[in-house]
């Protein structure tokens, strides 16, 4: 059988187009924490997140290359705890964990590295690229390789050297995918540098140049291992640097990841551009979930507790008249009109037809007043908790439900609230469903709600109406095909 060959070519510079593969929702984003980080830097709430993603970083990464195994309560227990030995049951990894634990503090060191090199301002270099290898890779001896053969074999790794032969591996489809070539290696590798360098000079995005940054250096493949760990160093770099968070790729967005990858080795740089934003905006919608954990501390004295709450409500109450709040909650009214439309034309059509069966069933849209707002509070809670952000609903709160009424009764509810243990201009809106039955007795009981989103929707006071629009109108299409999805199995 012949395979197929992705043949290697030079790296290219960024797509011509690279201004409008930015983000304008995680630019958004971005300058709110800004601000609201000069508040946190010194909290211990915002060292211990960072900390604990940190951990996260250094396990996933090794995870998503296949170096080790590590069951997902481990992960946590180590995540939250620390990576120590005494943690790790036996059973839980593949390899013994007295062999695993220096390879995951060597990977946290790499990381570590990075804060101190952004710290001291330099630039990037061939020479810390190197060294970054040399770090990440300092516990691993050997590397697979075929020999004359075509016989599998281990060789010594060359911790920061590049390559001396090929690696080119099989793809999942089977095609080989050839990179660089060793003698090609220190050309490309200055040329990456080069024009990383010229970019910075040009203000590329954040997301776009990490993302550029390592699918680039990934292209070249100039170590014999260890490349994927180096490319998300690299691309944590560049997020690091704008005052962002490490790259956290875990093990759930593994097929996601490489299938962004090879459309940009197709010349698509999008979908990692996209990948790469959505993990960055989970990052900061939990980081915008601190402010709570800060201001809250039970070892300040009565007086100063009661002292600090009073303060919040002024706060609270002058925050009602800022312009910020003002904007916020006009975009969100605008949207909510825009879900009640689309649920009407939803009902309209399943009526029609549900009547059709029998003159009982119907569907109908309803949207909340200042009467029900606080309908469905303990669902909504729920929600954002399995979404990993806090849900305000109390300076903001309503919702659109779309119900459908047959021998059952189906409610998919959309909930719009502020995001955050404080105000800062960010609203989001999550989407679930449930189902109510009645018994014998003649009593309403409810199944528990669940998530028709995989990821919040969420926007700012500060971003353009039409850009906001345009991307809840493409997340609110996919909730009501997951939750009709949904309706149509339970029948």
């Amino acid at each position: 059988m012949v395979l197929m060959r992705l043949a290697w070519k030079q790296i290219e510079d960024l797509p011509e187009n690279w201004i409008e593969l930015a983000s304008t929702e995680l630019e958004s984003l971005a300058a709110i924490w800004k601000s609201q980080a000069r508040k946190l830097q010194e909290s211990d709430a915002v060292k211990k997140f960072n900390e604990q993603l940190s951990r996260e970083w250094a396990i996933e990464t090794g995870i998503i290359e296949g170096l080790y195994s590590i069951d997902r309560g481990t992960t946590q227990l180590l995540i939250e705890k620390g990576i120590e030995l005494d943690l790790i049951p036996h059973g839980k990894t593949n390899k013994p964990a007295e062999i695993v634990v220096p390879v995951l503090i060597a990977q946290k060191e790499a990381l570590e590295g990075l804060f101190s090199f952004v710290a001291q301002k330099s630039e990037l270099s061939l020479f810390y690229i190197r060294e970054l290898h040399q770090v990440l890779t300092r516990h691993q001896e050997t590397v697979d390789a075929v020999d004359a053969f075509k016989y599998k074999v281990q060789v010594p790794l060359l911790h920061g050297q590049w390559k001396q032969t090929p690696n080119n591996p099989t793809r999942r489809d089977g095609t080989v995918h050839e990179y660089c070539p060793p003698l090609q290696v220190q050309s490309e590798m200055e040329s990456l540098v080069s024009m990383h360098l010229e970019h910075t000079q040009k203000g590329v995005p954040p997301e776009i140049e990490a993302a550029w940054l390592h699918h680039r250096f990934a292209q070249i493949h100039p170590f014999q291992d260890g490349n994927g760990r180096v490319a998300r160093a690299l691309a944590s770099l560049i997020f690091l640097r704008a005052g962002w968070f490490p790259l956290v790729i875990n093990r759930d967005l593994r097929n996601e990841y490489i299938d962004a990858l090879e459309n940009a080795d197709n010349g698509n740089l999008a979908s990692l551009i996209n990948l790469f934003s959505k993990v960055q905006k989970k990052a900061f919608l939990k980081a915008l979930s601190l402010s709570e954990n800060v201001l809250s501390d039970d070892s300040k004295p009565l007086k100063q507790v009661i002292s600090a709450g009073i303060e919040r409500l002024k706060a609270r109450k002058e925050q009602q008249i800022q312009q910020m709040q003002l904007q916020a909650f006009a975009l969100a009214g605008k949207l909510e009109d825009i879900a009640e439309e689309n649920f009407g034309e939803v009902a309209f059509a399943l009526s029609k037809e549900l009547k059709k069966l029998e003159e009982g069933y119907f569907s109908d849209v309803k949207r909340s007043d200042e009467n029900n707002d606080y309908w469905f509070r303990q669902q909504i809670i729920q929600t954002a908790k399995m979404l990993e952000y806090y849900a305000d609903a109390r300076t903001y709160r309503s919702w659109v439900r779309l119900k459908i009424k047959e021998d059952r009764q189906t409610e998919i509810i959309l909930s719009f609230h502020a995001l955050g243990f404080e105000f800062l201009g960010i609203m989001a809106a999550s989407a679930f469903i449930e189902y109510r039955d009645r018994t014998e007795g003649q009593e309403v009981t409810s199944d528990i709600p669940r998530i028709l989103c995989s990821e919040v929707f969420q926007f700012s006071y500060n971003e353009q109406e039409d850009a906001v629009v345009q991307r809840f109108k493409s997340w609110l299409d996919d909730v009501l095909l997951v939750g009709l999805e949904q309706w149509r199995k339970q029948l």
